[in-house]
């Protein structure tokens, strides 16, 4: 008898856990969800992947797209909602190194362009400048009514930077022709 309550109430609890597992993933312990709500507008997984440094894995990162895409160029282009997901997974990352990475990406991604961005990319590394702990969340969404980048840190709107021009450099760090990392960039498009 018990072992028919206990395979009957598997059974029941099935669907569930099957619902529940579907609304998410996870990679190297981090749970990323298959989808991000921004304005009304619901975003979708694309790609997800890690960031490694000198063999330790610093964050995982998540892009999501209002319409799925293998085309980097595309994305970079497109006028659309669209978020990158930063999830911090190492407790020796500081605002000034991911600041500093930052910058490394917006060198790669803008070429010669860097100097006329610079003021946009200042206020945003500004937005980066609080304290970041193991397990803090960046939500990087671009806003295409406004044409900004929203940033978040935790949930928390840190502020906006205006402009379609910062949102290509932006998503040009991972996606670009010069990525910071080929394979994160290859898993962000969902090629494996």
């Amino acid at each position: 008898m018990k072992k028919i309550l206990l395979l009957l109430s598997l059974l029941l609890l099935l669907p569930f856990y099957s619902a529940f597992a579907q609304t998410q993933v996870e990679i190297d312990g981090v749970i990323v969800p298959r989808t991000i709500d921004f304005q009304n507008k619901t975003l979708t997984l694309n790609g997800v992947g890690g960031r490694s440094k000198m063999w330790v894995e610093v964050y995982i990162q998540a892009l999501y797209l209002s319409r799925l895409s293998q085309d980097a160029k595309y994305i970079i282009e497109s006028d659309t909602e669209m978020a990158i997901r930063i999830h911090i997974t190492s407790s020796l990352v500081s605002s000034g190194k991911l600041t500093r990475n930052f910058n490394s990406g917006f060198e790669k991604s803008t070429g010669e362009n860097l100097n006329s961005l610079r003021p946009k990319i200042e206020a945003f590394k500004n937005m980066l400048s609080d304290q970041i702990v193991k397990d803090d969340v960046f939500n990087l969404v671009y806003n295409p009514i406004d044409t900004s980048v929203w940033v978040y840190k935790n949930e928390v709107l840190k502020g906006k930077i205006a402009g379609i021009d910062f949102k290509k450099a932006l998503f040009g760090i991972w996606l670009s022709d010069k990525p910071v990392d080929e394979t994160l960039k290859n898993n962000l498009l969902g090629i494996y």
